[in-house]
Parts: C-alpha cells; sequence; structure tokens
C-alpha cells in the first residue's frame, strides 16, 4: 500500500471529519480518480508525434494510454470528425496514489520558477485542473530521448461537494498552493 493511501485512510479522515463534522465516515470525500490528457495538436499532419507522445504518458502514469479523437471537424484547423488529436490515461486506485505522492514530492519541486500551484483551479463540484508545461519534470522521463517538449493537464477528481471540502482534501495529499 502506498504512503500516501496510508495516510488517507488514517490521518486525513479524522482532519476533514474534525473540519466539517461529517455524521458519518463515507460523507467523507476522496479521490475518485486521475485523468492525465496530453493534447497533441501537430498530430494531424505527423502520426509518429502522437505515438512518442504516447510513449511519455505511458512512461510518466505507467499504465496503457488511449487515444482521442476530434468530436467536430475545424475547417480553421484543417481537422476533421475521428482524426486523433492526443491521449489520455485514467488513473485509479494503488496507482492513482502512487502518481499523487510522486507528481506533489518529486515533480512539482522540479519545475522552474515554482511557487505553488494555483489554488483557484475547481470547477465548482470538488474538481481540480492542473495544467504542466513539460514532460520533463517526471524523473522518468530521459531528457536525452524527448524529440520535443510537450505540456499536460492533469485532473484530480474527488467526491467531494465543494471546492472547499476539495482544497482541504488535497492540502491533506500535500499539494502545494500559492499563499
Amino acid at each position: 500500500m502506498s504512503r500516501l493511501k496510508e495516510k488517507y485512510t488514517n490521518e486525513i479522515v479524522d482532519a476533514m471529519n474534525k473540519k466539517f463534522g461529517y455524521s458519518n465516515i463515507m460523507q467523507v470525500p476522496k479521490l475518485d480518480k486521475i485523468v492525465i490528457n496530453m493534447g497533441v495538436g501537430e498530430a494531424k499532419d505527423n502520426a509518429k508525434v502522437l505515438d512518442a507522445a504516447i510513449k511519455d504518458l505511458e512512461t510518466i502514469s505507467g499504465q496503457k494510454a488511449v487515444i482521442t479523437k476530434a468530436k467536430k471537424s475545424v475547417a480553421n484547423f484543417k481537422l476533421r470528425e475521428g482524426m486523433p488529436i492526443g491521449c489520455k490515461v485514467t488513473l485509479r486506485g494503488e496507482r492513482m496514489y502512487e502518481f499523487a505522492d510522486r507528481l506533489i514530492n518529486l515533480a512539482l519541486p522540479r519545475v522552474r520558477d515554482f511557487r505553488g500551484v494555483n489554488p483557484n483551479a475547481f470547477d465548482g463540484r470538488g474538481n481540480y485542473a492542473l495544467g504542466i508545461k513539460e514532460q520533463l519534470i517526471f524523473p522518468e522521463i530521459e531528457y536525452d530521448k524527448v524529440d520535443k517538449v510537450r505540456g499536460m493537464d492533469i485532473i484530480f477528481v474527488t467526491t467531494a461537494n465543494t471546492d472547499e471540502e476539495a482544497r482541504e482534501l488535497l492540502t491533506l495529499f500535500g499539494m502545494p498552493y500559492k499563499k
């Protein structure tokens, strides 16, 4: 069992219960899943770019990535419906906690000029979105083997009903918010 999951089962549940005073232990919010999405716009011209992005995403997450396709045709972008334009991974359970631990304790401190993540990037329903400009912050990615620096979106989906509950949950996990 990962260190973060162990911490969740004991300390975080107690702290959340103390702060919000839940009547039932099942009301305590928990991390449901983490979705990592990498949009690769150049994939419409060159299929090899998408393969490299998928390989990077699979290395970072430790799980097979799924190709995302365009839902609509956009003439200005020379994009047709059904064209592959990105990839994503949905992490749950043990892998999710292990990834969150690596992101918070290893990857985020390696970001240049890092002063914390935006505390206002909640969606109103208790989910948190985080954008990363380069995949090189993860220790699994070898700098020499990277063909192009790509960013990604990381979404923390929680069972919290409000942003305040989700913010407290992620703070207890160790998410470094800006002051």
